[in-house]
């Protein structure tokens, strides 16, 4: 017989272990992101993507509705849980190799984009938008804290890629490493934030360089913000190069703000232009 008290402080237990560590990982990365742009204001002024700047009410909705995400991610870290624990999921804790980590982190990496790309075109069509994926764009300018600013639909919809993904791993026949799953989770959030921060990370020549052009900049999600219906990728450039989707101007635009020099800015507040924001 099932001793529900018990049982129930365990499932109570183990759910606050989850939402502490989805909350902990938003958090940490969007408020060291904020604490950076404010440290470096000056540099962050140049780089900034968007004349619009968001208000006070934004972040308090996009914060809001953040939390409410991690609860339906924990949610689902949950489920994945409960599905190793009836051995439909395998997921090895113990004993794994450094090369082990490192192939099964690409291969989640790469696997999360091409999901990520398709739900998030799906989650545009016109039958859709509204109901899923209007509010993460009532941040027109984002933020730091835009990254998990999801309906709850969508929170559902971006939350089911870890147990579909380890579903099938498991019936493939290998078991993936928890230290892949957890540095996977950190690189989704970190690569989130620096997507939604407004500003541009990344150097000069970084959109024109074979090598690392196709990694996704801040300006090819922020288009996709203030323009709507292109960029639909999250780490690479890849599937909207493929499926002809990426924003026409998006070196353009990308070259523009990287090309900003603390000279350029002086200049032009001493002639009583206003510095681009």
């Amino acid at each position: 017989m099932i001793d529900l008290p018990a049982a129930f402080d365990l499932f109570a237990d183990r759910m606050m272990r989850v939402i502490y560590f989805d909350m902990q990982r938003y958090f940490v990365a969007a408020g060291l992101f904020t604490i950076a742009l404010l440290v470096f204001r000056s540099w962050a002024q140049r780089k900034r993507i968007q004349n619009r700047r968001a208000a006070r009410k934004d972040y308090t909705r996009e914060i809001a509705s953040s939390l409410h995400t991690s609860f339906i991610f924990a949610l689902t870290t949950f489920l994945t849980l409960a599905l190793r624990e009836v051995g439909l999921v395998k997921l090895k804790i113990e004993t794994f190799t450094i090369v082990t980590v490192a192939w099964q982190l690409v291969l989640m990496i790469v696997a999360h984009d091409a999901y990520f790309y398709w739900m998030h075109r799906a989650l545009h069509h016109r039958r859709l938008f509204r109901t899923t994926h209007l509010h993460h764009h009532k941040s027109r300018t984002p933020t730091p804290w835009t990254a998990y600013s999801f309906s709850s639909w969508e929170a559902v919809t971006e939350a089911l890629f870890i147990p579909l993904f380890m579903l099938a791993t498991s019936t493939m026949g290998f078991a993936m490493t928890g230290l892949a799953v957890f540095l996977f989770l950190w690189h989704m959030i970190v690569r989130n934030v620096i997507g939604h921060l407004g500003v541009e990370l990344y150097p000069a020549g970084w959109v024109d360089n074979r090598w690392v052009g196709w990694w996704n900049t801040t300006t090819h999600h922020d288009l996709h913000h203030s323009s709507g219906n292109t960029n639909f990728g999250l780490y690479f450039t890849w599937w909207d190069r493929w499926m002809g989707t990426e924003h026409p101007r998006y070196r353009e635009e990308f070259r523009k703000v990287t090309a900003r020099t603390r000279k350029a800015m002086r200049e032009k507040e001493s002639a009583g232009g206003a510095a681009p924001a």
